[in-house]
């Protein structure tokens, strides 16, 4: 035998679980099931017993004693259980406690009908959708945040920019309540998800049900969930809860990540539109002038780091078999935990931020005056005003920017005769010329519906205070629910 194979042996072991298979892999699962999913596991616990009695499946005074059993170990320090050789999870290890104190026979009775897989499957449900519900709450506060932003800034004239260069004029109330709308389609996609995540997979036992008379839909009631997973081995075998949860995830932060860098860009010297309060900036260690709005980079990063967090489950899911596998189970759940913990704390950052920021309005209006972003006025009010076919509106406009270019001039540098000139046939009035070159007209005639005028914008402000205020309404119910659901298994 090869001396090498023996002496590793001699070491690690030749029988399970080797030394590395405990070291690397059984000890980090028990400690992630310990700090994430033990609550639930409990809830569980009592939910399947109390439907075991009621289905006379086992006595009542036997329920009692697992109930007071199961309740009796759920009261442990949590942080001092650590793992044991003699018990391969906390699965195991939690029977046994129950054990000692009732016997071994009747803490096997908690289990009849159940699996480690639809229970496993149901704590994973249990656990996200607590993190969704946080979540939902913490984006409620951020949504909230930017629509009073916006509410005052609903006059505040900022150049908005398309392919990174100034395009047309806007208002800072404008622009925040698009990054408003972006973020409550993000909050209905989580929705969504939650739905999805919020189904019961109980009684499904390994994948094929059980032959004890169970009753699924009222293990449904008891943990709270919205509906059953119908057929067994979909509860088992499916993973589209989790892709569609970290899908969500991605699109979540991804969106964020982009309106982040773009209130970098606005708060930096050059820009100079946005100022971070000095509660969310540092000072340079060497540069005492600098104000580093490091609030909103760190929210990039970590924004960015969630949607890693979120590809690594699609990654860890994609071309695995359909069934009861451990690529979806203890490896995988943290990535989704921890996506969750990080997006709430970019949410919280930037909620912090925006609700601080000052935002420069005299500058703003000063860069919605250059580089000519009202040029396309021009040819509106040529083809509204004067029977300019528009195509020929729009030539003149390019030609009239050209001009004004070459000689180095902003549009409202130029004297009305000069413009007159160049445009040939048709003479525009001083008066139109004047509007043609102010950013406040060219907002003011953008009334039609999501336009930037500032009655459609307070429109739209208060359309969205209600959106928010609903979704705080939706989400302290839901949490109210589940969290009355918890009580009623605690005292059981």
């Amino acid at each position: 035998m090869d001396n090498r194979k023996v002496d590793f042996e001699l070491e690690d072991g030749a029988c399970f679980p080797g030394k590395t298979y405990v070291d690397e892999l059984l000890k980090p699962v028990f400690k992630d099931q310990r700090d994430y999913l033990f609550d639930a596991m409990f809830m569980i616990h009592r939910a399947h017993t109390t439907m075991l009695k009621e289905q006379k499946i086992i006595k009542d005074v036997e329920a009692k004693q697992i109930l007071d059993g199961v309740n009796q170990v759920a009261k442990m320090e949590r942080n001092l259980l650590n793992y044991m050789p003699e018990y391969e999870d906390l699965f195991f290890l939690v029977e046994a406690e129950v054990a000692k104190l009732i016997g071994h026979d009747l803490a096997g009775k908690m289990h009849i009908a159940k699996s480690r897989n639809d229970m496993g499957e149901a704590m994973y449900r249990i656990v996200i959708r607590d993190h969704m519900l946080d979540l939902l709450d913490i984006l409620r506060k951020l949504g909230q945040s930017l629509v009073a932003q916006a509410e005052d800034h609903v006059h505040t004239i900022m150049p908005a920019h398309t392919h990174t260069q100034p395009a047309q004029p806007t208002t800072f109330g404008h622009y925040l309540l698009a990054i408003s709308d972006n973020l409550s389609r993000d909050v209905d996609r989580l929705w969504q998800a939650y739905h999805t995540v919020n189904r019961s997979p109980m009684g499904a036992a390994a994948i094929t049900t059980t032959g004890f008379p169970i009753s699924r839909e009222r293990m449904v009631e008891l943990l709270g969930f919205d509906d059953i997973m119908e057929n067994s081995y979909d509860a088992i075998g499916t993973g589209d809860y989790l892709i569609e949860t970290a899908l969500t995830l991605v699109s979540v932060m991804t969106n964020m990540g982009r309106w982040i860098q773009e209130l970098l860009r606005m708060a930096s010297n050059e820009v100079g539109l946005l100022k971070v309060s000095d509660a969310y900036v540092q000072v340079s260690s060497i540069m005492p002038q600098k104000r580093n709005p490091v609030s909103l980079e760190h929210s990039r990063a970590l924004a960015s780091s969630a949607v890693g967090e979120g590809l690594s489950v699609i990654q860890m899911i994609h071309n695995t078999p359909y069934g009861d596998i451990v690529d979806t189970e203890d490896d995988l759940q943290p990535h989704l935990y921890n996506g969750f913990h990080k997006a709430n704390r970019v949410t919280k950052l930037l909620t912090a931020v925006i609700t601080t920021m000052k935002f420069n309005k005299e500058r703003a209006l000063k860069q919605a005056k250059t580089n000519m972003i009202t040029i396309t006025e021009l040819a509106d009010v040529l083809a509204r005003d004067y029977d300019v076919p528009f195509r020929k509106a729009h030539q003149i406009s390019s030609l009239v920017s050209k001009k004004a270019n070459e000689r180095k001039k902003e549009l409202y540098e130029l004297r009305i005769s000069e413009v007159n000139k160049w445009i040939g046939d048709v003479q525009l009035s001083e008066e139109d010329w004047k509007n043609i070159c102010d950013p406040s007209k060219f907002i003011e005639r953008r009334s039609v519906t999501g336009g930037p005028n500032p009655q459609v914008v307070e429109h739209m402000v208060q359309k969205r205070k209600l959106r928010w205020k609903e979704l705080g309404e939706k989400v302290e119910t839901y949490s109210t629910q589940i969290e009355s659901v918890k009580e009623d298994l605690r005292n059981l």
